[in-house]
């Protein structure tokens, strides 16, 4: 995880999203405002070989909660 998390020195989340995990994807929707948790960081990292974020932006909050909505 980076010093510096601004959106353009990041993977974007559309990216590790649909990659990651089912038991990454459960530690962050317990709690979307919280830190991601190191072990979900690294692999974020090895999906995109980029850096993960500190934390997950409002927008990015946003687009993971368009992900768990059923659809009609």
């Amino acid at each position: 995880m980076g010093a510096d998390d601004s959106q353009g020195s990041r993977s974007a989340i559309e990216d590790w999203w649909p990659k990651l995990s089912i038991n990454s994807k459960h530690r962050i929707l317990e709690d979307l405002e919280a830190p991601i948790h190191a072990e979900v960081a690294a692999e974020i990292e090895r999906l995109t070989v980029g850096p993960a974020p500190d934390l997950l932006s409002p927008a990015e909050r946003r687009f993971v909660l368009t992900q768990i909505e059923p659809v009609d």
